[in-house]
């Protein structure tokens, strides 16, 4: 597998669309530092999403965490719900992702495969694959218009850190520097 800075982004994102554990903190510092190299408005972003951090306790955190991703939450992690809430098309796309996970020998594991950080972690898997029909097709009608509805319920002015997180992903994904796609 080909795994390239690019990929490793992809690959820090998922880590801080879990559950906040102690380490969310060098996970950000982590992910900021990739993103400062190759895409520095994403990076801002990022910045925010760290100060953000560092005014919640951990328990704070957590509960923030729950609020906008779990339990009525204000924005579902799933892209296939975003896109086509609980629809056979949700069904379709998830059948669609499963099959491309299994040709690449990925598993979503206890998760759907819709979840962000499982589509963000096989983006990250290979240069090639990323450049592929599929995962194009994925990254610009899927991933980025579902994290575009996402970030609506939060607007420009909200406190809540994970809005800051989306943001730098949508930011990160929406204008991935050139050098990306030369072999496209």
């Amino acid at each position: 597998m080909n795994k390239d800075a690019i990929g490793a982004v992809y690959a820090s994102f998922p880590d801080l669309l879990t559950y906040p554990t102690s380490s969310i903190h060098q996970q950000a510092e982590n992910c900021l530092v990739r993103l400062q190299g190759i895409h520095p408005e994403a990076a801002v972003a990022m910045e925010n999403f760290l100060h953000g951090l560092k005014q919640c306790t951990l328990e704070r955190l957590k509960e923030l965490y729950t609020t906008t991703f779990d339990m009525q939450p204000v924005c579902y992690p799933y892209i296939g719900y975003q896109l086509f809430g609980e629809s056979y098309k949700r069904g379709a796309l998830m059948a669609q992702l499963n099959e491309a996970y299994r040709a690449f020998g990925y598993s979503a594991g206890q998760e759907l495969p819709d979840h962000l950080s499982v589509i963000l972690r096989f983006l990250g898997l290979d240069t090639a694959n990323r450049e592929g029909e599929f995962c194009q097709a994925l990254l610009n009608s899927g991933l980025i218009p579902a994290l575009e509805k996402m970030l609506q319920p939060f607007g420009a002015q909200s406190e809540n850190p994970y809005y800051w997180l989306l943001y730098a992903l949508q930011r990160f994904l929406v204008k991935t520097p050139e050098k990306e796609f030369d072999h496209a």
